[in-house]
């Protein structure tokens, strides 16, 4: 039994008069930006860049000159770890530098994730994760999303996927020294992982996203077992 990927939608008739009547300027591409100049701000493990710009306007035209900052990030992968046979999932919790003002706490529950390195693919990127972070072999691989989280300031891309495992043994902590990891590693039933969901304690976008995939999936998952 094959998944589902894209439930079919039915356009309504406004839905169907607006795409009928776009404006001449709604297929934009980067040709209709003009780049002035970019000035590198800082550089680091990130980059930052300043970007003098205009762009073409959808009722004609061009924008006014305007300065943007643009944070340059490599590409990532996300990777939910799910064992179909007994309906558990596999998070990994780590200390997170960027919620270190979070009100509850800078540790953060997550799915599977990391970078894209020059020469890898996606698919490469999730199963060394998987096997950095938690220690788990990934059997198929199911190709969710790629998106940008943050496209107004950041080039970031994400790739998101859904990793079918056996999560017998699973446990412990994980990650490199080399890159002061200190991971450790949750297996939960769908159940209660949904639970802390709904209560806000897996607030990320990755996880968001790919939980609520596996929700609308885990039938069809489940089915060809």
């Amino acid at each position: 039994m094959g998944l589902s990927r894209t439930p079919e939608v039915r356009m309504s008739e406004t839905d169907a008069a607006d795409s009928s009547h776009r404006p001449a300027g709604a297929d934009f591409g980067g040709g209709d930006v003009e780049l002035i100049e970019r000035r590198c701000l800082q550089e680091g493990f990130f980059r930052l860049d300043e970007l003098h710009l205009r762009h073409r306007l959808f009722e004609g035209g061009w924008s006014a000159p305007m300065t943007r900052e643009v944070h340059h990030r490599h590409d990532a992968v996300g990777v939910l770890l799910y064992d179909v046979e007994r309906d558990a999932v596999v998070l990994v919790e780590q200390f997170r530098a960027g919620a270190i003002d979070d009100p509850v706490s800078p540790w953060k529950l997550e799915i599977v994730a990391g970078l894209v390195e020059r020469g890898e693919s996606a698919a490469e990127v999730a199963r060394r994760e998987a096997m950095e972070e938690a220690g788990c072999p990934v059997g198929e691989l199911v190709e969710l999303h790629t998106y940008y989280p943050s496209p107004g300031a950041c080039d970031e891309r994400v790739s998101l996927f859904c990793g079918l495992i056996d999560s017998r043994g699973l446990g412990g902590v994980h990650g490199l020294a080399e890159e002061n990891e200190d991971i450790r590693v949750h297996v939960l039933s769908f159940a209660r992982a949904w639970e802390l969901l709904r209560d806000g304690r897996l607030d990320n976008a990755m996880c968001l996203i790919a939980f609520h995939w596996l929700a609308a999936e885990r039938a069809s998952l489940r089915a060809r077992r």
